[in-house]
């Protein structure tokens, strides 16, 4: 089954939701906690934020990185997150992360909540540009749910991906891509695909921070021709 349609509504939801993005930051200690982690993450240079959001990161990484470039494909959130930092060191770009290539390396690429949106057969293709958006010594840092989220979400079966039903205030209802990683599988799966990782649990996220294979691109492709 083809994952395009599941992505089309994972996009539309993001844009008829954008007023409501923000209500999780506000009412979940959780994500209180985990937005405080920043701080003590490597993360330094130019940054390269992947699915910003209305940008609720991304004031974070500005005040430890030299630039921020943050990208999202959904215009109403975007405009939120303009709205929210005015910087002259932080720029927005609208793009589909999944046609996107980065024009230039960063020293940090991060991503938070974004992997799990990712359908698991476009995985090697995603770090493979993740890995050609990373300067030589360059590491991704991103953080997500763990498999306990699931109970707060309304799992699908039978779709093109791993998928949840997802409801906005007047009603509307929608598919989105939900991957619930496990760290050891995660971390399995990228060390097949040449990264050297790290990741460690905090309640019922994760926070990874990885490394790309020397030639980037060339294990994934050896992993997935086999």
């Amino acid at each position: 089954m083809d994952d395009d349609a599941l992505l089309a509504e994972q996009m539309a939801y993001y844009r008829a939701g954008a007023a409501e993005y923000d209500r999780p930051y506000a009412e979940y200690e959780g994500l209180q906690r985990l937005l405080a982690v920043v701080d003590d993450l490597p993360i330094a240079g130019d940054v390269l934020e992947l699915a910003c959001g209305t940008g609720q990161w991304t004031a974070l990484l500005a005040a430890r990185a030299h630039s921020v470039t943050a990208v999202d494909a959904a215009t109403e959130v975007l405009a939120l997150a303009r709205a929210r930092i005015a910087s002259p060191t932080v720029e927005f770009l609208e793009a589909d992360l999944f046609e996107w290539q980065p024009p230039r390396r960063y020293d940090t690429v991060f991503f938070a909540f974004w992997l799990s949106h990712v359908p698991p057969a476009r995985l090697p293709d995603f770090w493979n540009t993740v890995a050609a958006a990373l300067a030589p010594g360059g590491k991704a840092i991103f953080i997500d749910d763990g498999p306990a989220a699931a109970a707060y979400e309304e799992v699908l079966t039978n779709q093109p991906a791993p998928a949840a039903l997802r409801r906005l205030d007047d009603g509307s209802q929608y598919r989105i891509v939900k991957v619930f990683h496990d760290a050891q599988t995660l971390t399995d799966g990228l060390t097949a695909l040449g990264w050297s990782v790290r990741i460690r649990p905090m309640a019922g996220n994760f926070i990874g921070i990885a490394e790309p294979p020397a030639t980037p691109g060339q294990e994934a492709a050896t992993t997935t021709a086999s």
